[in-house]
């Protein structure tokens, strides 16, 4: 059986030391979590990323203003994907939740004051990317 690896981005976007987070509906966990995707066949990784940072939270980015920070690498079970996070100081638009059915809200958070409500995916990517790490490895259970 071959092994199907998905490839994904998401945005950091950065405000002043804040970082945008989305916080989910119920039904999709409540908990906090970045803006991002998964990178169609047709499609680049900035151009992905641009696409839904507009779809869900309504903002506009230009791949020149989008710098990779980190790469995750994480399986479950059989599962394999492979995270390119982008960071961008730069957009235009008001952030808000566009996706109601999947997200509640957006709000800011201080980057080192990030809410406790967020997946152990996304903790530990934030953890190494704060410590300036390029790739981590994430194994979910």
């Amino acid at each position: 059986m071959s092994q199907r690896i998905l490839l994904k981005v998401r945005l950091i976007l950065e405000y002043q030391g804040m970082v945008l987070l989305l916080k989910q509906t119920s039904d999709n966990g409540g908990k906090y979590t970045l803006v991002g995707g998964t990178i169609e066949n047709e499609e680049f990784a900035k151009s992905s990323l641009i696409r839904e940072s507009k779809e869900e939270a309504g903002i506009t980015l230009k791949p020149e203003n989008l710098q990779l920070v980190h790469i995750l690498h994480k399986k479950k079970g059989k599962n394999s994907r492979v995270v390119l996070y982008f960071k961008s100081k730069n957009w235009k638009g008001q952030p808000s939740a566009l996706e109601r059915h999947k997200f509640k809200k957006v709000e800011w958070f201080p980057l080192n004051q990030l809410p406790k409500n967020m997946s152990p995916t996304v903790r530990h990517v934030f953890q190494s990317y704060k410590n300036g790490e390029v790739y981590s490895e994430f194994l979910k259970k």
